[in-house]
């Protein structure tokens, strides 16, 4: 194999640690065939691969991990990279930012096609979609996605306090005492500001947070898109607007008159953007529990990225609702309520501060009061932070 992407591979290595590992690692079926996993920027999926090479001792030196955006792709090809890597008795390759790589669809159904015990493990961007791919690899690789990390992980890994995840009920109960922290709000509140993404603990975390943005808004969703350099500035422009006033009813005429572009884009945007890990839709349930109905507020899709674009302007209001729907919507299904901020099944949940009370939903049945000064739950009011701890 080059010795270029030898080296490469085993830099990679000695700067990764296998002491915290993202809630994805132990749920993806490292032995399948091909498997590809997605997510925004700055989650952690470099980091989960490489830990598994480094972990996957029997197989490290039958291993390879490449990055599609290195500059050796500019003179190679990902089908002939693998070919040479077969036949010097590969069974593992690890393709990063795949999305970087102009032909990666069909050259992956290649490499699929033509090495049946060789083992492709792929990561890309969000708004990469394996079923719009220029060639059909939705029978060949299993896709999973990952975002950023919940209270629960960041706690762990920026405190070394551990504690299992919790399951709604557990949460309703009030069963979310954690060993070794009496009084969790202090670090809830670092969280929600600077704890979504694990690039935090490498400090400078609000200037590679505002390069994030810039990079998914200005180049990931234009070219996946086919956009234009200025129709990427104009998404920019709408994250901000959306920032502005988030939790934010969709109304695509003035929203699409003020970024001077058709209301017909307007929702395509959204759906890219959401993609992206940029914004978080809220639907109702006319799509079904888990089906895309009705858009009913537009979130930021995490706290990190509020006060990142608002600063101290950030409103509380939004980022209590905000950080709810984040840690609740990877395994809950949860919709807006006609009464109320949430529903998760047959649950009504009213999200405020310490002043708020149980009126709106008082003749609601099954309905909670979360508040985000409340240390642990007492009857019908739930700590926000508690729902930290669902994954």
């Amino acid at each position: 194999m080059e010795l270029t992407l030898i080296n490469y591979m085993q830099e990679q290595l000695n700067r990764v640690s296998t002491s915290f590992k993202r809630y994805m690692y132990d749920k993806l079926p490292w032995e399948a065939r091909m498997v590809g996993l997605t997510g925004p920027r700055g989650v952690g999926k470099s980091t989960m691969v490489l830990q598994h090479i480094k972990e996957h001792t029997e197989a490290k030196g039958k291993s390879l991990y490449i990055s599609a955006d290195h500059s050796y792709f500019t003179a190679h090809s990902l089908t002939d990279t693998a070919d040479q890597f077969v036949r010097e008795g590969g069974e593992w390759l690890y393709i990063d930012e795949v999305h970087k790589y102009e032909r990666w669809s069909s050259e992956l159904k290649q490499i699929y096609d033509a090495h049946p015990k060789l083992h492709v493990f792929f990561t890309g961007s969000s708004v990469l979609n394996i079923l719009e791919g220029e060639a059909d690899l939705s029978r060949r690789a299993l896709l999973f996605n990952i975002q950023g990390l919940s209270f629960r992980e960041y706690l762990e890994m920026h405190h070394g306090i551990k504690t299992q995840v919790r399951t709604l009920d557990d949460i309703i109960k009030g069963n979310v005492q954690i060993d070794g922290l009496e009084h969790p709000i202090p670090l809830f509140n670092k969280y929600l500001q600077e704890g979504y993404y694990p690039f935090s603990i490498e400090g400078y975390f609000h200037q590679r947070l505002q390069q994030i943005v810039q990079l998914t808004m200005e180049v990931d969703i234009p070219q996946y898109a086919n956009m234009t350099p200025a129709t990427g500035r104009k998404l920019r422009q709408m994250l901000t607007i959306i920032a502005g006033n988030v939790p934010y009813k969709p109304e695509a005429t003035s929203l699409a008159n003020e970024i001077k572009v058709s209301r017909n884009d307007i929702p395509s945007y959204l759906l890219y953007m959401e993609k992206a890990g940029m914004i978080g839709q809220l639907r109702d349930k006319t799509g079904g529990m888990r089906g895309l109905g009705k858009t009913e507020k537009v979130f930021l899709d995490n706290t990190n990225i509020i006060y990142a674009i608002s600063g101290d302007n950030a409103n509380i209001g939004n980022v209590r609702e905000t950080f709810f729907y984040n840690q609740t919507r990877l395994n809950l299904p949860v919709t807006s309520s006609k009464v109320s901020d949430f529903e998760i099944g047959s649950y009504t949940f009213e999200v405020g501060g310490k002043k708020k009370g149980s009126k709106q939903v008082k003749d609601v049945e099954n309905s909670f009061i979360v508040r985000d000064d409340t240390e642990y739950a007492n009857e019908k009011y739930l700590p926000l932070w508690s729902f930290g701890l669902l994954y």
